[in-house]
């Protein structure tokens, strides 16, 4: 009974400010469905390489470009990253390949969403992970820890992210929004690596791409 009348207070009490809005009851709490999904917990960019990676500097390139791309979901829902993930693994199904896979989490000095310091802290993370003599098949880059801007609370004294590399983020951010992803990068990341993911026997997307549509011809 003590629900219903919750419930029931709640809805004369603030009946307009509920108007097109939706309540949920969770474990005796009222939580606000509006529709506006919930900003993410952590964030991936994991891919299988195109082929199999033994030496490293591909390896660095292929971490460098899933970094860039999970700190650009970053900054799209306005969160920020206190630490990060790296783990590569080596194929698990041919019987005849050394099998080795490790991730290991490194701590940023502070939350922050800038690409540069969490692709720096990928390289360092993967730097301790690797070891020669494997063929590589897939890297991890996941996003850990993540708080919204203007929640973070630290100590007086700490050091938090500049407004200098909030505003270079926006700039990068503005340029590949207008002309497309990718235009502008960290140097580490490449146009057409050679590991990239295999897209020959990709469908085609003949409802999103003008370029893909069919044509027919009547004669």
């Amino acid at each position: 009974m003590v629900h219903v009348v919750v419930w029931r207070d709640l809805a004369e009490r603030y009946r307009p400010a509920l108007m097109g809005s939706k309540l949920l009851q969770v474990k005796g709490k009222l939580e606000n469905q509006s529709g506006v999904a919930s900003p993410k917990q952590e964030i991936c960019c994991s891919r299988m390489f195109g082929k199999r990676l033994r030496e490293l500097e591909p390896i660095k390139e292929a971490v460098a470009a899933y970094a860039a791309r999970a700190s650009e979901k970053l900054r799209a829902q306005q969160s920020l990253c206190k630490r990060v993930r790296i783990s590569i693994r080596t194929g698990m199904f041919n019987p005849d390949e050394p099998k080795f896979a490790k991730g290991v989490v490194c701590e940023l000095p502070y939350p922050t969403d800038d690409t540069r310091y969490i692709t720096r802290a990928a390289i360092a993370g993967l730097e301790h992970i690797y070891r020669e003599g494997f063929s590589f098949s897939k890297a991890e880059v996941l996003l850990m820890d993540l708080c919204q801007r203007g929640e973070y609370t630290d100590d007086l004294f700490a050091q938090t992210q500049s407004a200098a590399s909030e505003r270079v983020m926006g700039v990068l951010d503005a340029i590949n929004a207008k002309w497309g992803r990718n235009t502008l990068r960290p140097g580490r990341v490449t146009t057409a690596p050679d590991w990239g993911t295999r897209r020959e026997m990709m469908s085609q997307s003949f409802t999103t791409k003008l370029d893909q549509l069919w044509v027919v011809r009547c004669n």
